[in-house]
């Protein structure tokens, strides 16, 4: 919950349960702004809902509120223990939702097998029917018979409404035709009529109707919630960075401490390979200290005293003594996640249309619905044709297809999105890929390895050699702790497999400078150049400090034997995919925390003019948001804790599937196989899927619009009905399994340009 200070405006969350359609979302919002001064936005997929309100209208006023209109509420819990306290939970949930749509399957196939199919009527099949059907019609049919009497407590009226009275008229009628309607005869037979004939005196039953519409509208439900899954992930991730106790370190003593406990001004202990508990300075020891996760750094920074940490960092080196100078919600991790949660309170502006329409639809048909059964009882109309169209016209109205239209696209979509190395998180991200004009690209991780690598080994000539230096440089830098050492290491036991690295001794190592020790009788040093080499040496030296690479120098004796250029390697393919985005019409803009020259020298190799370096994680979010106020429909695409709230604040957010769970939970698309050139395949997936959905939802509309008037004048019996909401539920599933045998283009090889392939992604 925070205060703007400006206009004394208080924000709240509250975590809002029981809603299932845009029609429950449209409730919410206009009961909490019926408060005085309150505004709100409800976010159906994350079950949230952010409120904007008065200082003297309470939190409690406002769950309050959310009750009285027949749904729960509550203040949400701190993202890790609100994933604690509700992961079994909603295992148990999905896992019964599993099974009743299982049973319910089960129960209502040969329904309507039999109800459809008049060749395989047998004597007393209405029977068997009705036996089948009534624990659909109740038990599978529960949920909606329970929000919808909730509903009518509360005046209100949603899907769940429409869907339980069509179960309950269907069952119902079709209860009457056989005790008391003369559909109870053992050797009745129900032929398929396209228009409603009741001339031999029989009612007919619609038990295909009372079990057809709870199995459609349970497994669209079901696959909705599955294309939901995992919502809030990236709050959950941001909260899995911070560590849960500290070692304080007072009058020489240490103990630890629940972090919770810590304040600012104490000294905290942090030892190699842990992460730095939250922000502060460094009173007492040196190391290097990896901030990729956080601030997009390549390199490790080398820390001493006085040098300030950020919370999440990890230290890859030496003893530390820090002192925090912010804990709790001041610290650069907790800005971050109310950066987050700030940027996906949103909603699209397709779903405050939906919203709106959800808000009339119900009611509209309800009116038609009694409409229809007035009109022909005062019509004269024969009692069971009078209620034949009014349930035909609830049973017809049924959203089944409106509610699989989006989801089952999705759920191709997105499988077969996976199977390419695509992950989108749904229909919004789909849309946003189609309109994006710009992409702000991070640098570590994302266009480069993120990892230290050797780029080139120069030696000097008359010397040593390069491999007998790169072997001297490799087993002294066996007892570094520092990630160039690292590098320095793994690569010269790949160079020199035939051959065991040899023993260090006198090992020692000078902060920010480098190591030295004895191998094989000789003084060997590895350090950062000074002004003492020329020659090739330091034509190399010059060569590396232009790419932005890191030289480090190794002695021998004291003599200069090589230079080793270190660096963040480029990802193969970033190119070529820089390249198709620019042909897409996509401007690339490169945005790191990374150094000036290291940031230049990455953009000059892939083409990239605009670039913004030293970018601080609010740097990133502004650089956004600058971009959208000009206009432009912006993508951001990072991997690190850094690029969280511009992911999340962006139009699109792209997230590397090799980068943070903070990253990708944030993200509308991860890009699993590691490379940026799965864009373009995303674009043209998208493309696709928005298609397949578009269809689907005209498709589903459609239906209505030339159904239900049938319905209202008794040209659709309830059966035909069921039969028409049957196919076009399937209609809408079969075209979105379309999506599952979409193939990408295939990719130009490197170094030639696929012309049909980019004149196809436009």
């Amino acid at each position: 919950m925070g205060v703007g200070a400006a206009d004394a405006v208080v924000t709240t969350d509250l975590a809002v349960g029981g809603m299932t359609c845009a029609a429950c979302v449209k409730r919410v919002e206009k009961r909490l702004g019926r408060l005085d001064g309150v505004t709100a936005t409800v976010n159906l997929a994350t079950g949230r809902a952010r409120v904007s309100h008065p200082p003297h209208v309470t939190p409690d006023e406002l769950v309050t509120t959310v009750q009285q209109a027949g749904y729960t509420a509550e203040l949400p819990e701190p993202p890790r223990r609100q994933e604690r306290q509700k992961r079994e939970p909603g295992r148990q949930q999905e896992q019964q939702q599993r099974q009743q749509l299982l049973i319910t399957a089960l129960l209502a196939v040969p329904v309507l097998v039999l109800s459809m199919v008049p060749a395989l009527q047998f004597r007393n099949w209405q029977w068997l029917c009705f036996a089948l059907a009534a624990p659909v019609a109740t038990w599978g049919a529960w949920p909606f018979h329970l929000r919808a009497l909730r509903g009518l407590r509360h005046a209100a009226a949603t899907m769940d409404t429409l869907v339980s009275l069509g179960v309950a008229a269907s069952f119902g009628w079709s209860a009457y035709a056989l005790f008391l309607g003369g559909a109870g005869d053992p050797g009745m037979t129900m032929p398929f009529t396209l228009l409603p004939s009741a001339d031999d005196g029989i009612a007919h039953v619609y038990l295909e109707a009372a079990v057809g519409v709870p199995l459609f509208v349970l497994a669209g439900r079901f696959l909705e919630a599955r294309a939901r899954h995992g919502t809030g992930r990236a709050l959950r991730s941001l909260a899995g960075l911070t560590v849960k106790d500290v070692a304080v370190r007072e009058a020489g003593t240490e103990r630890r401490v629940p972090i919770a406990q810590l304040g600012v001004d104490q000294v905290f202990v942090v030892r190699p390979g842990e992460r730095v508990a939250t922000d502060g300075v460094v009173v007492e020891g040196s190391s290097a200290v990896d901030l990729s996760l956080v601030t997009g750094e390549s390199e490790p920074v080398e820390v001493g005293p006085g040098s300030r940490l950020t919370g999440g960092a990890v230290n890859a080196g030496g003893l530390l003594l820090v002192r925090a100078t912010a804990v709790g919600a001041d610290t650069q991790l907790a800005r971050i996640t109310r950066m987050v949660t700030d940027a996906q309170a949103g909603k699209a502006r397709a779903q405050r249309l939906a919203d709106e329409v959800a808000g009339v639809f119900v009611p509209v048909v309800l009116a038609l619905a009694a409409t229809v059964l007035g009109f022909w009882l005062g019509a004269g109309a024969d009692p069971q044709a009078a209620v034949t169209a009014c349930v035909a016209v609830l049973v017809v109205a049924c959203p089944c297809a409106l509610g699989l239209a989006t989801p089952t696209a999705l759920m191709a979509a997105t499988g077969r999105g996976a199977q390419l190395g695509v992950l989108v998180t749904g229909p919004q991200a789909l849309e946003a890929l189609r309109h994006v004009d710009t992409v702000v690209l991070d640098k570590t991780g994302t266009l480069t390895t993120g990892h230290m690598s050797v780029i080139e080994v120069t030696a000097a000539p008359d010397g040593i050699g390069r491999e007998a230096a790169l072997r001297l440089a490799g087993a002294v830098e066996q007892g570094s702790e520092h990630p160039l050492g690292r590098a320095i290491t793994s690569y010269a036991k790949k160079s020199l497999p035939e051959e065991e690295l040899p023993e260090v001794r006198a090992f020692g190592a000078v902060a920010g400078q480098g190591v030295r020790g004895e191998v094989d009788g000789h003084l060997v040093e590895v350090r950062a150049p000074g002004d003492e080499l020329a020659g090739p040496l330091a034509r190399a030296l010059t060569a590396a400090e232009d790419a932005a690479h890191t030289p480090v120098l190794v002695l021998v004796d004291g003599v200069p034997e090589a230079v080793v250029a270190v660096g963040d390697l480029v990802r193969p393919g970033s190119y070529r995919a820089v390249d198709r985005m620019r042909r897409l019409g996509v401007c690339p803009v490169l945005a790191t925390g990374d150094r000036e020259a290291t940031a230049r020298a990455v953009a000059g190799s892939l083409g990239i003019d605009e670039v913004h370096a030293r970018c601080t994680p609010e740097g990133k979010a502004a650089l956004v948001q600058e971009l959208r106020e000009g206009g432009r429909r912006v993508a951001v695409i990072g991997d690190g804790v850094n690029d969280a709230a511009a992911l999340a604040g962006a139009d699109l957010g792209i997230a590397m599937g090799s980068g943070t769970d903070v990253a990708i939970g944030a993200a509308d698309v991860t890009l699993v196989r590691g490379d940026i050139e799965a864009v373009a395949d995303a674009v043209r997936l998208a493309r696709r899927a928005l298609r397949t959905i578009r269809v689907n939802l005209l498709w589903a509309f459609g239906y209505n619009a030339v159904t239900m008037p049938l319905a209202a004048v008794g040209l659709l019996n309830p059966m035909v009905a069921a039969a028409a909401m049957s196919a076009s539920s399937l209609l809408v599933v079969g075209n979105s399994l379309r999506l599952r045998t979409w193939r990408p283009t295939r990719a130009p090889s490197p170094g030639r340009a696929s012309r049909e392939n980019l004149r196809s992604l436009r």
